[in-house]
């Protein structure tokens, strides 16, 4: 097996917010993903964005060890931390509460085919503003409820001219 060429995901991987995805399966096409939002840049930090099985613990009077079973998925809370414009709430109003859309997260990058693309069916639960006294950059808190099974994995859409 070949060794790992590793990557730092900061500079790398891309964010999406897009508003539809006309698939049934919540793969987007090269001209939905570009319609979309890429706020990548705005994004101080982030939290969740992973499925996580609740096994169900077996144990039985045969022995001593507690087995497990898989149990359901459920996406841990998902939130991102966003630098506050000073002047400008396009972020705000993108990810208001109640809006509803799709996170997509290009995880290596925009790489055509490459079966990194994450998607998630979001509806933004809260926004809050940070306040701090410290010397920090403004920053407000947008947490997102995933409301059905996101994609994991999928190709990242054809570049434009090479089919979608």
């Amino acid at each position: 097996m070949p060794a790992v060429k590793k990557y730092m995901r900061r500079g790398t991987s891309k964010f999406y917010f897009l508003e539809t995805i006309a698939d049934e399966g919540m793969i987007p096409t090269r001209t939905e993903l570009t319609a979309g939002t890429e706020f990548s840049a705005f994004i101080a930090a982030m939290d969740g964005w992973t499925v996580t099985n609740n096994e169900i613990d077996t144990p039985d009077m045969a022995d001593t060890y507690n087995s497990t079973i898989p149990g359901s998925d459920k996406a841990d809370t998902s939130t991102f931390t966003f630098y506050e414009d000073e002047v400008d709430s396009d972020t705000e109003e993108m990810l208001a509460k109640g809006t509803v859309g799709y996170i997509v997260i290009l995880r290596k990058g925009d790489v055509p085919a490459n079966a990194s693309m994450d998607v998630f069916p979001i509806r933004v639960a809260s926004q809050s503003p940070q306040y701090t006294a410290d010397d920090a950059a403004a920053q407000f808190v947008v947490t997102c409820s995933i409301t059905s099974r996101p994609v994991q994995g999928a190709p990242v859409p054809a570049a434009a001219g090479g089919g979608s």
